[in-house]
């Protein structure tokens, strides 16, 4: 007779930049599935969350300083149930935005900034995934980065230190994958399109021309919803991937393939 679901051993995902949009999305659709989610953002729990051990399982910390970032990896090691962690989805990033909410170019990109968006977008993810390699080693983990279509093209909302962060983050997957793969973990990424949260809502808004020249790319005609993409991210972590690895699955509605 085929085992129980309820006899199954609970899978335990850790997601970063869980307070809004995507990660939201992401807990929504990984809790419904029956893991245990492990949230990390900035940002304390908010109550508004909608699972049900979300105070118990988030984690408050600074990605941008390393020195948070190392304190939060020992916590996630002292709460994970016997040394497992199945999967590390990086979704965590920033991308600030110039003076009224216009697009910060190479040139005028302080350094300072600079500095804080690779911390975010690419530094996070790799301190991450090897504070937690033991861990990741054990359960046969997988590790998704969230990218972009901005690492490999010009944004029109998209600032370039963002861009050329998750470029690089693409690059970093490929990389670690041969690197972890050995190990029994999975690297992977999804790169998806401007998708319809709260920050990217209000740029649009000010911006409408723009915007309806991006949304004329999109092969399916819309923009992405953050529900879009956790479908791909699901199955990046899950055993249905399994012989999957160095892959970014662009989930862009057809922009990336048209050109």
């Amino acid at each position: 007779m085929p085992i129980s679901q309820s006899n199954q051993p609970r899978r335990t995902l850790l997601l970063t930049g869980a307070s809004r949009g995507i990660g939201h999305a992401t807990v929504k659709r990984f809790s419904a599935a029956g893991w245990r989610v492990i949230t990390c953002s900035r940002h304390p729990f908010p109550e508004n969350c909608p699972w049900e051990m979300g105070p118990e399982d988030h984690i408050q910390v600074d990605l941008a300083d390393p020195v948070s970032t190392q304190e939060a990896i020992a916590e996630i090691k002292r709460r994970l149930e016997h040394g497992e962690l199945h999967a590390l989805v990086n979704n965590a990033a920033i991308s600030p935005k110039a003076e009224g909410g216009g697009r910060l170019g190479a040139i005028e990109t302080t350094l300072d900034v600079w500095e804080q968006v690779f911390h975010v977008n690419f530094f996070a993810p790799i301190m991450l995934a090897r504070g937690l390699v033991q861990e990741l080693k054990a359960a046969k983990g997988s590790v998704v980065n969230v990218t972009s279509i901005a690492g490999s093209r010009v944004h029109p909302f998209a600032g370039t230190a963002y861009a050329t962060s998750k470029a690089a983050l693409s690059a970093l997957t490929r990389e670690m994958a041969a690197d972890f793969g050995p190990l029994g973990v999975r690297v992977n990424a999804i790169a998806p399109t401007t998708t319809l949260t709260e920050n990217t809502s209000q740029s649009m808004r000010e911006n409408e021309a723009r915007a309806e020249r991006l949304r004329s790319r999109i092969v399916l005609g819309r923009f992405a919803e953050p529900s879009d993409l956790v479908g791909a991210a699901l199955f990046l972590a899950s055993p249905a991937s399994d012989f999957v690895t160095g892959q970014t699955l662009f989930v862009d509605g057809g922009w990336h393939a048209a050109g």
